[in-house]
């Protein structure tokens, strides 16, 4: 019985020293220079088709950039761009409503900034741009889809084209998740992509613009499963701007500051503090 008991309590101090060492820590930078587990997601996530040595770099005190010779739409202000979305090359889990809002909602955003104008024609083959959802090979505009490929964009000029990865797992509201989803998608880091935040990003590629090297930035490259990231920052705007000019209703005091205030713990981590409190409590009722 003596060992019986023992045994318990070296159980119970193995958990209790080493399960709060695996709760995540919030807020930490990464000073080791090892590549850890956040850089490593950041590699693997999936990422726009676009490959960055097609673009114009500049100086190091701005992160935009443009395509190689700085295309752009040859426009008088202000400039009137039709998009349609392919009749036959959608997916069906989403409502064709949905997608819709989603793309209306991405453009409006590019569009309170700069003098240029979108709106959706159901005249497919003379749009300006057109949008599709398409499985893995050639899909006609010269970047055919892998698994590590979220979607994919050409730029200005005749026959411009929008293709999302139809191979990938596609989503206009987190909050339609079950319970159930999101747990498995906290833990796994896995789970469906935001098509609005997909489409900001193209959306820019058809303006001209490149990757950007500003990670808070919409033009930054790869967008992490389940984030949703819609808000174009000053060096987005900067970057448009410099192609097209400033819409004239555009305030730059609408851009609110990021809050520095604490993020909310997510369902991975009030697991583990949840158990952690379990364990530390059996902990003292065995002693």
């Amino acid at each position: 019985m003596h060992h019986n008991k023992s045994f318990t309590y070296y159980i119970c101090f193995f958990l209790f020293i080493i399960l709060p060492i695996s709760i995540p820590a919030r807020n930490m930078p990464a000073t080791t220079g090892k590549l850890d587990s956040t850089t490593l997601s950041q590699v693997m996530s999936p990422k726009c088709g676009v490959p960055d040595n097609d673009y114009q770099k500049l100086h190091t005190t701005e992160h935009y950039s443009f395509y190689e010779g700085r295309p752009a739409w040859n426009h008088s202000t202000p400039l009137m761009l039709k998009y349609a979305l392919s009749p036959n090359h959608i997916i069906g889990y989403i409502k064709v409503s949905d997608i819709r809002f989603a793309l209306e909602q991405a453009f409006s955003r590019w569009s309170s900034v700069i003098p240029v104008y979108f709106t959706e024609t159901q005249d497919y083959d003379h749009a300006n741009i057109t949008i599709g959802f398409y499985y893995y090979g050639d899909h006609g505009d010269g970047s055919p889809f892998d698994n590590t490929v979220l979607a994919y964009a050409t730029g200005p000029g005749t026959g411009t084209k929008i293709h999302f990865n139809a191979a990938r797992t596609w989503a206009v509201d987190f909050s339609l998740e079950s319970l159930l989803d999101k747990i498995i998608y906290s833990l796994s880091k896995k789970g469906p992509t935001d098509m609005e935040s997909v489409a900001i990003h193209e959306i820019g590629h058809v303006l001209g613009l490149g990757h950007s090297s500003t990670p808070e930035a919409v033009m930054h490259l790869g967008t992490p499963p389940r984030t949703k990231k819609v808000d174009l920052t000053l060096d987005d705007i900067n970057g448009a701007q410099a192609l097209y000019g400033s819409n004239p209703n555009f305030n730059l005091d609408s851009l609110k500051p990021k809050s520095p205030a604490s993020k909310s713990f997510g369902l991975r981590e009030i697991l583990t503090i949840s158990i952690s409190l379990v364990v530390k409590a059996f902990f003292l009722f065995c002693l």
